[in-house]
């Protein structure tokens, strides 16, 4: 499968070696963007698409509102029979509507008076104010337009926008289907499979995939026969692999040689910290993913390559998902030429970022303190105290600026 490894070298069994040289995490990226399943176009109901993503562009099937409406709780009029009134000189309405905001207005009326301007007296109804044609009305069609694009392909379709097509008449809409992700979770009980699964299936979720966990295999198996993972790479269903485990330097890995041994093992090692015992490869034609087993290794190699081909094949943007804030950094975030670095940050009382935890150090702690995270390119040695930096933030997270507001 020597055209599917591209300029890759051949992958060897780093077991008890160690790595003799590991992928450039923007080439790894690439191989990812490649093959990673095209979005599905399935039609969901209305009621089901939050969170989907367009697959097409949609227009608006009518006008919105589709008649002229009331916008405030009041009284509908002929705004002419209103002339002169004032508090000091009610004049009786003959033709008065009780109406609530969002009513359509009765024939013969083009205004709505206000509670406060309209006074009852002996069964009669009275303005105590005047009002021009069209005050406190919504015209039809003034926010939209029969046939005006609402939104193109690619839209990650909310609450508010599900609203307003069931308020349009919209009973179904065409998304992309959700990938299937099957997680094998091959790490053994040193790695915390259950952690694993319970992080890996949030994430998954998170940008867009279904997925679906597998195991934990057990541990003795593996060691003596790498034939059951094999076998469980292979099996059908699934639209993206992600082997959870086992992926590094001891005489126990054997995720990468099992999933050579079920298609093709295309890398294996990427030039990131933490992660760097991360790979890709094909089972039965599907991409796979290899998937450090210490859990912040597993977050950080899911983030930038995993979390990658999920997102494409649900349409998102492949790119990272989270919110971008622009800070300075109050201390040096130290890195090394030649390996992307992940580097978790906090920020600080006045605004500044400082690091939590170097990319070197394993453990999901600091990812938990961090309120996210700046991606250090290889070709950098890091940011200077007093640098302007993107940081990734995590969901959840309030900046400093908004804190005490």
């Amino acid at each position: 499968m020597t055209s599917e490894r591209g300029s890759f070298p051949p992958p060897v069994d780093v077991r008890g070696r160690g790595f003799p040289s590991r992928a450039a995490l923007g080439d790894v990226q690439r191989w990812i963007d490649a093959r990673a399943a095209l979005p599905v176009p399935e039609s969901v109901p209305v009621a089901q698409a939050a969170g989907r993503v367009l697959t097409a562009a949609l227009a608006a099937p009518g006008d919105w509102p589709p008649a002229d409406r009331a916008v405030r709780d009041g009284v509908a009029v002929a705004s002419a029979d209103t002339l002169g009134a004032g508090s000091y000189n009610p004049v009786p309405l003959l033709n008065a509507v009780p109406v609530s905001a969002g009513a359509p207005l009765p024939p013969g009326t083009d205004a709505v008076l206000p509670v406060e301007a309209v006074q009852m007296d002996a069964g009669f109804t009275e303005a105590l104010g005047s009002v021009a044609p069209g005050e406190g009305v919504e015209r039809r069609g003034d926010s939209l337009r029969a046939s005006a694009v609402l939104w193109e392909a690619g839209r990650v379709l909310r609450p508010q926008d599900l609203g307003l097509l069931a308020a349009l008449g919209v009973d179904t809409v065409a998304v992309a289907a959700q990938p299937r992700v099957r997680i094998l979770l091959v790490g053994g009980p040193r790695s915390g499979p259950e952690v694993l699964g319970a992080m890996l299936a949030a994430l998954v979720a998170r940008d867009g995939g279904v997925a679906e966990l597998v195991g934990p295999l057990p541990a003795e198996s593996l060691l003596t026969d790498r034939g059951a993972l094999a076998a469980a790479c292979a099996a059908p269903g699934a639209d993206l692999l992600l082997l959870a485990g086992r992926s590094g330097v001891g005489d126990d890995d054997l995720a990468p040689l099992a999933l050579a041994d079920a298609g093709t093992l295309v890398a294996h090692g990427v030039a990131m910290r933490p992660g760097d015992s991360a790979g890709v490869g094909l089972a039965m034609g599907v991409p796979a993913l290899l998937l450090p087993g210490e859990p912040m290794a597993c977050l950080a190699a899911y983030e930038l390559l995993a979390g990658r081909a999920v997102r494409r094949s649900a349409g998102r943007d492949p790119g990272l998902p989270h919110r971008r804030v622009e800070a300075r950094t109050a201390r040096k975030l130290v890195s090394e030429i030649g390996c992307a670095d992940l580097y978790r940050v906090r920020f600080t009382a006045d605004g500044a970022v400082e690091p939590v935890a170097s990319p070197a150090l394993p453990g999901l702690a600091g990812a938990v303190r961090a309120d996210g995270f700046v991606l250090i390119p290889a070709e950098s040695e890091g940011f200077p105290a007093g640098s302007s930096v993107t940081v990734q933030c995590f969901d959840g997270t309030t900046t400093s600026s908004t804190r005490n507001s």
